[in-house]
């Protein structure tokens, strides 16, 4: 059976028995063979099961229904090999996380993205220190043009706190960047902003450390 056409069954099996959340363990017990089918046809290039792309061809309907098995307690690890896997299969494609050029490269920098975010949420803290880098270069672009942003601005360490969190927390298969984005505007709204004696002052008379002398 192709991963189309079980995914396809899925999704009408989904409609018909309308569970409130379901789970891999749910698709086992009311499909084993689609189950099999995703099981050998679904995988991220770490071999584990790509339950992001397998929850993203269903419908919208039961996309948040999808439970991830989740540990109570994370041990965290050192895993370059995970990362470098990554890295190297998709080194082609590896300017769509900062740089997308169109909906298609889109697609593949939430794919890549979403990869260092699951083995990220597994303890693997150098695939969240490996996120971190690419965002970064993602959140200095939000700072410079989003007014609603400009309060995060020398608070760089704060920010790569907030994205370490948005990788504990994530667990719907929509947009990660969407989720960081609206987690640092409503952070932002309460924070002081930082004032620099580089800054401009009086109409952009004077530096704010020329205008501070002047006082002294």
């Amino acid at each position: 059976m192709k991963i189309e056409k079980a995914l396809t069954i899925l999704n009408q099996l989904l409609e018909e028995h309308q569970p409130q959340t379901f789970s891999s363990s749910w698709i086992i017990t009311n499909a084993p063979s689609i189950y099999q089918c995703i099981w050998k046809n679904a995988k991220t290039e770490n071999g584990d099961v790509d339950w992001d792309s397998v929850t993203s061809a269903l419908d919208r309907t039961f996309q948040r229904r999808f439970v991830r098995y989740r540990q109570k307690q994370v041990k965290p690890y050192e895993g370059q090999s995970e990362v470098d896997v990554i890295l190297t299969k998709n080194k082609d494609r590896l300017y769509t996380l900062f740089a997308p050029l169109n909906e298609r490269d889109k697609a593949t920098q939430h794919r890549l993205i979403i990869r260092f975010v699951r083995i990220g949420q597994k303890g693997n803290i150098c695939a969240q220190a490996e996120l971190i880098k690419w965002v970064t270069f993602i959140t200095d672009d939000w700072v410079d043009r989003y007014p609603q942003m400009l309060r995060w601005k020398g608070y760089e360490d704060e920010i790569a706190d907030k994205i370490r969190h948005c990788i504990r927390c994530y667990r719907y298969t929509g947009s990660f960047l969407g989720y960081l984005f609206k987690t640092l505007e409503y952070s932002a709204r309460g924070k002081p902003p930082l004032c620099s004696l580089d800054d401009m002052v009086l109409g952009g008379a004077k530096r704010l450390s020329e205008y501070v002398s002047a006082e002294e």
